[in-house]
Formats: C-alpha cells, sequence, structure tokens
C-alpha cells in the first residue's frame, strides 16, 4: 500500500520512494521529492507562483518513456489549482498550477521537469520577462554559452536591461530578463532582433537560426522560447539527464570564470549548500520594481 504524507494540511500518496531513478548516480524518487521539499521549495514556488505549468514526465527515469503534457492529468486532487489557458485545438485547456508545497510534491511525485511561460496566468501572452536559451553545437559547450552571454549581457545593460543567468540542466545556459509586462510578439521580436545582433558581433560563435547545418560549433540564441505558446525549464527543475542535473541559477562571476563544462554542472545535491551561500540568484525576477520596459524604435 502507497503510505499517505501529510503535507500542509493535504494528504499526499507519495509512491515507489525506493524506486532508482538515476541509475548513474543512484538517485532514488525519495531523494528527488526530498529534493523539492527540503532544497528547492521555498527558492522555486515564487518562479512558479501564477505560471501554468507543463510537464515533460519521467516516471522511469530519463532512460525510459518520456513524454510531454501540458493538461492536469487524471486524478489531479481538487484542492490543486488549474488556469485556462486555451489552445487552438482545445479552448477550454486548463494547465496546472503550483503555488504551494503540496501541489509541489504532488506533481514531485509523477516524475516531472517543470516547464513555465513567460506570462503569468491573469495576463496569457503578456509576458513580464524574456528568455535567451543559448543551446550549443557540438563541439562547443557551456564555455561558449557563457562568451556569448557575456557579450548579451552587455547588449541588453545598453537598452537599460538586466540579465540573470541559470544553467539550463543540459549542456547550455538560459538568461532571464524581467520586464514590465509586454505582449509576447514584442517581446519575441527584440530578443530575435538581439540574437540577430549576437551572430553579427560573433560570427564564429554565435548563429540565431535552428538549421542543423549551421549549428556544429556554434551557440543557437535561441529567441523563439518568448512566444506566448512556448515554455522555458523553470528554475531549480531537476531534468531528465543521466544525472540529476538541476537547471541553477549562476553569478556573473561564475559565468565569467567558466572554463569547462563541470564548472557550470550542478547535481541536486550541490543546491542546499549553493542557496545558503547565495540564496535565490533569481529573486529580482520576482521583484516587480526590477521590471524593466522594452525599448521603443
Amino acid at each position: 500500500m502507497t503510505p499517505i504524507t501529510e503535507v500542509e494540511g493535504r494528504r499526499l500518496a507519495l509512491s515507489n520512494l525506493d524506486k532508482v531513478l538515476y541509475p548513474a548516480t543512484g538517485t532514488t524518487k525519495g531523494e528527488v521529492l526530498h529534493y523539492y521539499a527540503a532544497t528547492a521549495a521555498s527558492a522555486m514556488l515564487p518562479h512558479l507562483r501564477d505560471r501554468p505549468l507543463s510537464f515533460l514526465r519521467y516516471p522511469d527515469g530519463p532512460e525510459g518513456l518520456r513524454f510531454f503534457t501540458k493538461n492536469p492529468p487524471p486524478g489531479t486532487p481538487d484542492w490543486v489549482r488549474t488556469a485556462p489557458v486555451p489552445r487552438s485545438d482545445d479552448p477550454g485547456a486548463r494547465q496546472v498550477l503550483a503555488e504551494d508545497l503540496p501541489s509541489l510534491m504532488w506533481a514531485a511525485n509523477l516524475v516531472v521537469e517543470f516547464h513555465t511561460h513567460q506570462w503569468r496566468q491573469d495576463s496569457p501572452a503578456v509576458a513580464d520577462r524574456m528568455v535567451f536559451d543559448l543551446d550549443p553545437g557540438p563541439p562547443a559547450g557551456v564555455v561558449e554559452c557563457c562568451e556569448v552571454a557575456l557579450w548579451l549581457r552587455e547588449r541588453l545593460a545598453e537598452d537599460g536591461l538586466s540579465a540573470y543567468g541559470k544553467t539550463s540542466g543540459s549542456k547550455g545556459l538560459h538568461l532571464l530578463v524581467p520586464l514590465e509586462p509586454t505582449p509576447s510578439e514584442e517581446v519575441t521580436a527584440y530578443a530575435k532582433k538581439l540574437a540577430v545582433q549576437a551572430q553579427g558581433a560573433l560570427p564564429e560563435l554565435a548563429v540565431h537560426r535552428m538549421t542543423r547545418a549551421l549549428r556544429p560549433g556554434k551557440v543557437f540564441v535561441d529567441f523563439s522560447q518568448n512566444a506566448a505558446a512556448k515554455t522555458t525549464a523553470a528554475p531549480y527543475t531537476l531534468r531528465a539527464k543521466g544525472s540529476p542535473t538541476v537547471s541553477a541559477p549562476v553569478t556573473w562571476d561564475e559565468i565569467e570564470a567558466c572554463g569547462a563544462p563541470d564548472d557550470l554542472l550542478f547535481l541536486a545535491g550541490d543546491m542546499a549548500a549553493r542557496l545558503e551561500r547565495y540564496g535565490d540568484l533569481l529573486a529580482p525576477l520576482t521583484d516587480p520594481g526590477q521590471s524593466r520596459a522594452l525599448p521603443r524604435d
């Protein structure tokens, strides 16, 4: 029988706690749930609040079946909030909101990556942050992503915008920029402009188009995740990789000093010490006072 755990007054059936999800490190499902409950929750929840979630599920670990889902799964408790997110193929669609620890733990028990839009549920397609997903094409890696990130930071600063970095939890780097509420189409257009400029300034290093033939050895500056329908891996989410890698906030000093891929590789077990040392490095993203308007042409 699956044990029942009480989390802040909610009863949760947390299942298969001894199941090994990450064979490379022997990390069990129980340890994954402990990461979210004891380490990530206080920093992560502000970044999930009011943002409809999509999930990449990997119930048998990253080497097993993986599938992406937006709809609340069957059996979703009635106390888990959802928000309307109309889609062309489903005008009545809804998606989960994880705004408290019980909801976070319920979702984590499904074994998921957490992905969010750049907008909040009360203002669909009106973004309050911008993202650049820096995705390296081998043999390029995170070191090259850091070079592109540094260029983007300076370029954004010219327009009065501040950028904050996190690892993707995979091969690359994400830059996030707090914005005054702005239509997603305008954010995408501005991000594309900077991606094109990055390619022009760093022609041997950056590319702004997804075309695979252009990508070997270069960093794809992916601006498309600013589109209203797109999502990005949430801060502090675990990723469905061989080891329990985290999409971890990083300092600009760490980005500047990065000289090898392992310099910006963080596992679940690393995060308690990082949060103790730095706090939430992405806290400015949740502070309306840090938001700035995009420049007007």
